[in-house]
């Protein structure tokens, strides 16, 4: 059937255009209810109100086969794909993930045309899979895993083969970003991550999808349940040269929380150029991120480099209405990771508030880990006062992810941090002394006269510096400085470290902060 007939074909229906394209061919649809945001945001308030139901996991026994493996053999059919036969607007298809052993708890997905939501009901036969595929026992209505956009229908990428968000697991959710490379992810909520009681993973529980008239966006709503809270979400997500959300969230709270996280990022750093073990593995650095940057309230720019400690560990950085947050990847070379899973195309993961946030922190986490198969790094901003029962929370945030910083600054910045042993070369090396190369690059240094130098303006925790100076990089590109200096310090604690350069009583840098592990 060609375009003209199909668009004929559904006039001759009497449907609206966009109901008609809602009603997919082949996918069973639960009735017509009406929707709205605030129906949803209703909707958590009254589930908060109750007791906390644990979704189902059907038939765990058979999702426990459902291994990584055989999960990345079970393939969402494309010719059923929500809005991918849409004959004449740009929209961006959706297709699903199905139940596993690493996603065994169901959502309940909806499509939404017109203020109207109906409910996909889940079919094996939706799926490509193998005729031996543990799949095919899981019972009838056993439920999606999650959802992903795809490219447009009318783009120049085959939308078939290519997506660009992703939901899938608890809260969790990610999007390629400038470089066409899906890397961290955030999430809806965190609830007490390193703390002395076990963390507790928020669902989301219902999803609806829409594809709003008159734009080049897509938009998701989504029914977040937990044991101490429950939330509802509004996701406002534009494909362009990146990917950008808005993000707008009811959240109401069950229970007191120890450490409840906004806007959350979850990351994995094993290790780089700053510090590594011998032989510990063939790659020069592993690492979807690099380092956490913040843009303070009081415009302060900061870059902490990230650690793989030798214990949990969480950073915390106060700070009031911050201007931005996020965990990055700087180091795009490839000749520093070699490897083809591109590291280097990781996307950077930008946290923009929309409105006061008011006091807290930013909280950095850090988990020790020694593989690159384990998130262990996540970074979410805490509010000063502790969450109780029976509070409400409203915030809106934007998320950029990109390849850079969104709103880079006129500073020099951080390019690389490097760890070695102190002393000078050719005498006896001191124990207990770390020595530390603190890369910068940046205009306010290309713009620096002849023959002056910035000054390294250093501040530790504890502990001494010595053998301080700085130095243009010898590579013969402008802009390119390095502060060299030793550390001394005894014992095992960790020393807090801060650095910028500075001339004239004015900063040339952003402001390095590093956490320091002796060894």
């Amino acid at each position: 059937m060609d375009r003209r007939s199909f668009v004929t074909g559904l006039a001759a229906t009497g449907l609206p255009l966009s109901q008609a394209l809602a009603q997919t061919p082949g996918l069973d649809l639960g009735p017509e209810a009406s929707f709205s945001f605030e129906t949803l945001v209703d909707r958590a308030r009254r589930a908060a109100g109750g007791a906390y139901v644990e979704p189902p996991r059907p038939a765990p026994d058979v999702l426990q086969k459902i291994d990584y493996d055989a999960h990345g053999k079970i393939r969402f059919k494309t010719d059923l794909a929500v809005w991918g036969r849409a004959p004449d607007q740009r929209r961006h298809p959706v297709t699903f993930f199905h139940l596993g052993r690493y996603f065994q708890k169901p959502v309940r997905m909806h499509v939404v045309e017109n203020g109207k939501a109906r409910e996909i009901i889940y079919r094996e036969d939706y799926f490509d899979m193998p005729a031996e595929s543990p799949a095919k026992a899981l019972p009838k209505g056993a439920g999606f895993a999650g959802f992903r956009f795809q490219e447009a229908t009318d783009g120049a990428l085959d939308w078939r083969k290519n997506d660009w968000v992703a939901f899938l697991g608890a809260s969790y959710f990610r999007a390629i970003g400038e470089l066409f490379q899906y890397g961290l992810s955030a999430r809806g909520l965190m609830i007490d991550a390193a703390v002395s009681t076990p963390e507790e993973f928020p669902d989301f529980t219902h999803v609806w999808l829409e594809q709003p008239k008159g734009g080049d966006g897509v938009r998701a709503y989504a029914l977040l349940d937990s044991p101490s809270a429950a939330g509802a979400f509004r996701f406002d997500m534009r494909r362009g040269k990146a990917v950008v959300m808005d993000v707008e969230k009811r959240l109401f709270v069950r229970k007191p929380v120890t450490r409840f996280g906004i806007a959350p990022l979850t990351s994995m750093y094993w290790f780089s150029e700053k510090a590594k073990g011998t032989a510990v593995d063939w790659r020069p650095e592993v690492h979807d991120s690099d380092g956490l940057a913040l843009w303070t309230g009081s415009g302060e720019r900061i870059w902490r480099p990230l650690n793989n400690p030798p214990r949990t560990v969480a950073s915390s950085f106060g700070d009031t209405n911050p201007k931005g947050f996020g965990l990055l990847q700087r180091d795009r070379a490839f000749d520093h990771y070699q490897d083809g899973v591109y590291y280097e195309k990781r996307p950077s993961l930008w946290v923009e508030p929309l409105g006061g946030w008011g006091k807290g922190a930013v909280q950095l986490i850090e988990i020790p880990t020694d593989d690159e198969i384990h998130d262990n790094i996540v970074a979410a901003w805490i509010p000063d006062q502790p969450v109780k029962s029976g509070d409400q929370l409203a915030l809106r945030y934007r998320l950029h992810w990109v390849a850079d910083e969104p709103y880079p600054t006129p500073l020099a910045r951080v390019v690389a941090t490097r760890l070695g042993n102190g002393g000078q070369p050719g005498q006896p090396r001191p124990k207990g002394v770390r020595k530390f190369l603190v890369e910068f690059k940046g205009t306010p240094l290309e713009k620096l006269p002849s023959g002056v130098k910035p000054e390294a303006v250093l501040w530790a925790s504890r502990g001494s510096y010595s053998y301080v100076f700085t130095e243009a990089v010898p590579n013969d590109v402008p802009g390119h400085w390095r502060a060299q200096f030793d550390l001394t310090a005894e014992g095992a604690d960790p020393v807090e470290m801060r650095l910028f350069l500075r001339l004239d009583g004015q900063p040339l840098s952003e402001t390095w902060l590093y956490q320091y592990h002796p060894f």
